[in-house]
């Protein structure tokens, strides 16, 4: 389930429209969203729902590293069936800055069986620097803690690196109607105390199928490395709405274990109206 939140935190990049400041932060204007925004999203396996994932944004602005932010948490269960076998409980939240769309702060708390992480990274985006402290343990059925490792890390980062929040909404900065079907965009990321770079290939228009019917889109593919979950470099494919919003309105998996489908269930405050594929 940890990947389902992953997946609905995909990040994108493009320069060009950013205008560096005196204090070393770009300045990105923000015509996208608003504080109050709520998404939700269902996680399917086939005919099985598999988890749901909610993507909020805090009315209120936060004050960090003397910069405004907004506050995102992301939360993942599972549900069904899938929570009989696996119980998932994931939490991840980043303070967004309103201008530079960099993180000061990113919160994960993982609860995925047994498997427990607490975790508090705490970035100075102007030092290209972060300071991570975190702690996972093993949990019994008692509510005791073993196989219990932590520690504090430091990490130098590249400029303008992404965590997997202030990532995703990076992405809904860009203007998709600028970007050639085939072009690659390349961004600095991290997690935990791993640098890495996303390679993301741009497709081009598309419609994609949701609850509430056809929405026009852009059709995106992260370039995947080889690992052991998901099945091959285009193995993650994901529809951006065409319109004021851009934001993921659909996302497909292939995984060793088959095909699983991230689709928006529902949503509130959004700035913008959906761009909806009209009917002949």
């Amino acid at each position: 389930m940890k990947k389902f939140v992953a997946l609905v935190v995909f990040i994108g990049v493009i320069s060009g429209f950013i205008t560096p400041t005196y204090d070393g932060y770009r300045t990105i204007k923000n015509d996208v969203f608003n504080p109050g925004e709520h998404l939700e999203y269902i996680a399917h396996y086939g005919p099985i729902n598999a988890g749901v994932g909610i993507v909020d944004v805090s009315k209120k602005l936060f004050y960090l590293n003397g910069r405004l932010c907004y506050r995102v948490d992301v939360l993942g269960k599972s549900v069904g069936a899938f929570d009989a076998i696996t119980r998932i409980r994931d939490t991840w939240r980043s303070y967004i800055d309103t201008s530079a769309f960099v993180s000061h702060r990113f919160y994960r708390h993982i609860e995925e069986t047994d498997y427990r992480r607490d975790e508090l990274t705490h970035i100075e985006p102007s030092k290209n620097r972060a300071t991570m402290r975190y702690e996972q343990w093993k949990e019994k059925r008692n509510g005791a803690k073993s196989k219990l490792e932590k520690g504090n890390k430091v990490v130098v980062m590249p400029r303008n690196a992404q965590d997997m929040i202030s990532g995703y909404y990076y992405l809904r900065m860009l203007d998709f109607n600028s970007l050639k079907p085939g072009q690659i965009i390349t961004i600095p990321g991290f997690l935990e105390d791993k640098i890495y770079d996303l390679k993301i290939r741009y497709i081009g228009k598309s419609i994609a199928k949701t609850k509430f019917g056809k929405i026009h889109a852009h059709k995106l593919v992260p370039i995947m490395p080889k690992n052991g979950l998901f099945s091959g470099e285009n193995s993650i494919r994901f529809w951006v709405s065409d319109d004021g919003n851009k934001i993921p309105v659909r996302i497909e998996a292939d995984m060793f274990i088959g095909k699983v489908v991230v689709e928006v269930k529902s949503f509130r405050n959004l700035r913008h109206k959906f761009n909806f594929k009209k009917k002949k």
